[in-house]
């Protein structure tokens, strides 16, 4: 019988994602077959599959840990927020709605057979299933239907260990206080809980185990101090997404509402010489930027339209008067276009509406999405780039003739007359080494070599180090004897 384990948090952003990859990586080192799972995720983060679906950024990661391709098992439920009260629901790879909050709440139940399905096959291909909860289980308004957290524990019969953020203060409140709301059968599922994030000495917290273990019953696993190295993995939660000081390139980066796959931008942050700059909403984008990229979208018409309400067209137009550089991707490539035409009104009510006018193409949305792996070449200098494609809407155009990347043997991407401003579809092409430096060089930007997925391989070791050093992980895995 596989073990698993579900690793929930007392709260959001406790660092249960990275965790969960650290464990991963750390079971793999033990000579482990492990996968990563998380029943129900919102993200507009998604990585491609190898099995054509999509499932959550931090899972891809967790796979990785696991030495794995991803797979839509490992994540069957995918929420893509594109307003404030509605999102895209993706099940076991696939898009399978567009709905409101409340409406979703009561679709719940049938995802539930699909989520276990994905679990049971997981739990037959590998030794032990890594599960990582969402949001946190204290939120009992949301515990009918629940597939998120002890819902789903309840219903697989999974074992729980609940972890607190000692970084926002108030981490014995957390845990009891969650101990003290939910009801006795959730409480039974819990059986050890960790705290995360600690700065300083752990020693000095050994009386707060104590207390969390008196007053709720469960196993202290271990105090795990902050993880330093953790920006040099890529971030699921745009929360995380920060600007980076790392030289003197410029790189700025306006942070759209529904910014999406933005792990685009990591292999450029960890690049030694340059620095990021995430474009807070009410601020200016810096004059003094070596290249602005405007990042992917999940909803390019909305964010096209607060883009503009931030006064950042008038100052990508000084930036390209000045002569500087302009990438767009997926959704930024769409925005830089003449024109985006929503006939069918996918994105919201049916329109066209003029885009930046930075590169002569047009976009059309049409309803199928496009999913897909890709391995493209750099034209210019015929460096592989291995990325994928996650992007409703068709460019064409001018501009298009002026491809700068070949995928399938068809060119991709557009670029405007004078070379300075550049669009593609393809996400994730930065983290190749050869092609990240020549194409900086063409931009005039001269970086040293960095090798990108060497340095997340190390990191994902360093991180299973410190999860084995500050947790005791033999007694994790004991609480999930084989049957």
């Amino acid at each position: 019988m596989t073990r698993a384990i579900m690793i929930q948090g007392a709260g959001s952003n406790v660092g249960k994602s990275m965790l969960v990859a650290g464990l991963a990586r750390a079971c793999k080192q033990r000579g482990i077959s492990v996968a990563p799972f998380k029943p129900q995720n919102m993200s507009n983060n998604a990585a491609v599959t190898a099995d054509g679906g999509e499932i959550g950024r931090a899972q891809a990661l967790q796979a990785l840990a696991c030495g794995l391709l991803p797979m839509t098992d490992m994540n069957p439920v995918l929420l893509k927020p594109e307003t404030d009260t509605g999102a895209q629901v993706i099940v076991q790879g696939q898009r399978f709605a567009t709905m409101k909050a409340r409406d979703y709440g009561k679709q719940k139940a049938r995802l539930l057979p699909p989520v276990l399905e994905s679990f049971n096959r997981l739990k037959a291909a590998h030794d032990f299933v890594l599960v990582e909860g969402a949001g946190s289980p204290a939120e009992v308004n949301l515990r009918s239907g629940d597939i998120a957290n002890m819902g789903f524990a309840a219903v697989a019969d999974v074992p729980v260990v609940l972890i607190g953020d000692i970084d926002r203060g108030g981490v014995i409140a957390q845990l009891v206080g969650t101990h003290a709301v939910l009801p006795a059968e959730d409480r039974a599922m819990i059986r050890a809980f960790a705290i995360n994030k600690f700065r300083g000495d752990p020693t000095l917290f050994e009386d707060g185990m104590r207390v969390i273990s008196d007053r709720t019953g469960w196993a202290g696993l271990g105090i795990l101090p902050w993880f330093a190295d953790a920006w040099k993995l890529p971030a699921e939660d745009v929360m995380d997404v920060a600007s980076s000081k790392g030289g003197t390139i410029k790189i700025a980066v306006p942070r759209l509402n529904r910014i999406a796959n933005f792990d685009d931008l990591d292999p450029l942050t960890a690049t030694p010489g340059i620095s990021v700059e995430i474009v807070e909403a009410g601020r200016a984008l810096p004059g003094d930027a070596d290249l602005i990229i405007i990042p992917g979208s999940k909803s390019t018409i909305a964010d096209l339209a607060h883009f503009r309400a931030q006064g950042w067209e008038i100052d990508l137009q000084a930036h390209v008067r000045r002569g500087g550089r302009v990438l767009g991707i997926c959704g930024g490539y769409q925005m830089l276009g003449r024109e985006i035409v929503d006939e069918d009104g996918i994105e919201g009510p049916p329109s066209q509406i003029n885009g930046l006018g930075l590169l002569n193409v047009r976009t059309i949305m049409k309803p199928q999405k496009r999913l897909a792996q890709a391995d493209a070449i750099y034209l210019p200098t015929g460096d592989t780039v291995t990325g994928f494609e996650i992007h409703i809407g068709k460019t064409d155009g001018p501009d298009c003739d002026r491809a700068w990347l070949s995928l399938d043997g068809h060119g991709e991407g557009a670029t405007s007359p004078d070379g300075r401003i550049m669009g593609c579809y393809l996400h994730g092409l930065f983290a190749a080494d050869r092609f990240r430096s020549a194409f900086l060089a063409r931009m005039d930007i001269t970086v040293p070599d960095h090798a990108y997925a060497a340095g997340v391989e190390d990191t994902l070791d360093a991180l299973a180090a410190h999860v084995e050093t500050h947790m005791d992980v033999d007694q994790l895995l004991a609480l999930t004897p084989r049957g």
